[in-house]
């Protein structure tokens, strides 16, 4: 395009010169000459501008090809397990990152990573009458069995620590912010299943229960001090896998690849702080 137009500037020049040339042989001079050159002029300007809006046309029309043409209308990743839910009743995290694990060849059970590598600290009552825990970006509130939950960067760190034990280069990443739609594309469709916080059959999340905060780490989003609060119906599950209208889950507490409503998927992953985590 930017050829042609070029051809076209020259093809214009030369005919001003030509044309001028003509004008001052036929001797006519001052506001007539004048005009005439302007309108040659407004023509290279339109022809330009033309020009332009076919080149920004074809581009985009491009663009909007190639992005419909990398991106399937549904897409679902074979041979990630989904283990029941039967044992640790408050395990959510642990089933689903023991999915995960598995998945990516590692032989670990959702009892063994619990006992081993689960970074714990107990929801206990002070002397004030106050309950007193953990900040969840930093361990586990409660105990696995009947406790509360954990979020994206402790359960990262859990998996980090005993990918090491392994030898591996794989390594778990904690994600903030990413939309679901942004994981199916950045990692479902490249093979790599994501873990996901959202609720218990999709039910609406509320405050079950409020602490002070008594332990911090490095991924700390607290202080020492701060009261947090965990909400009921909090789960985590597996991503797999969408189509139209649905993602698809692999859902420890259903026990089955389970497909959820995309509008409503969506919302309840907001509410749980659009927090997720992927092996890569």
């Amino acid at each position: 395009m930017k050829v042609k137009t070029k051809r076209k500037i020259d093809k214009l020049l030369r005919i001003i010169i030509k044309t001028t040339k003509k004008l001052i042989s036929y001797r006519v001079t001052g506001y007539v000459l004048l005009a005439a050159v302007a309108l040659i002029v407004f023509m290279i300007i339109m022809s330009v501008s033309s020009c332009n809006k076919q080149t920004e046309k074809a581009s985009e029309t491009i663009e909007t090809t190639e992005a419909s043409a990398t991106i399937p209308d549904s897409y679902k990743i074979s041979g990630v397990p989904v283990i029941p839910q039967d044992i640790l009743k408050a395990g959510c995290e642990t089933y689903a990152c023991t999915m995960l694990l598995q998945y990516w060849g590692f032989d670990i059970n959702e009892i063994e990573f619990a006992d081993n590598y689960l970074i714990t600290r107990p929801v206990y009552y002070g002397y004030g009458g106050e309950l007193y825990g953990p900040d969840m970006n930093s361990a586990y509130a409660g105990d696995i069995y009947t406790g509360y939950g954990i979020n994206a960067p402790a359960m990262a760190k859990c998996m980090n620590n005993y990918l090491k034990t392994t030898k591996s280069e794989l390594k778990a990443y904690p994600l903030s912010e990413v939309p679901l739609e942004k994981l199916c594309e950045d990692y479902i469709l490249d093979g790599k299943p994501v873990m996901c916080w959202e609720t218990t059959n999709m039910d609406e999340p509320y405050v079950k229960a409020s602490w002070i905060v008594d332990y911090v780490d490095e991924n700390a989003k607290y202080e020492i001090g701060d009261t947090v609060s965990w909400m009921q119906n909090e789960h985590c599950m597996v991503l797999v896998g969408y189509d139209k209208d649905n993602y698809y889950f692999c859902d420890s507490v259903a026990g089955k690849l389970a497909l959820y409503d995309k509008k409503i998927a969506e919302e309840r992953y907001s509410q749980m702080g659009m927090q997720a985590i992927v092996i890569k």
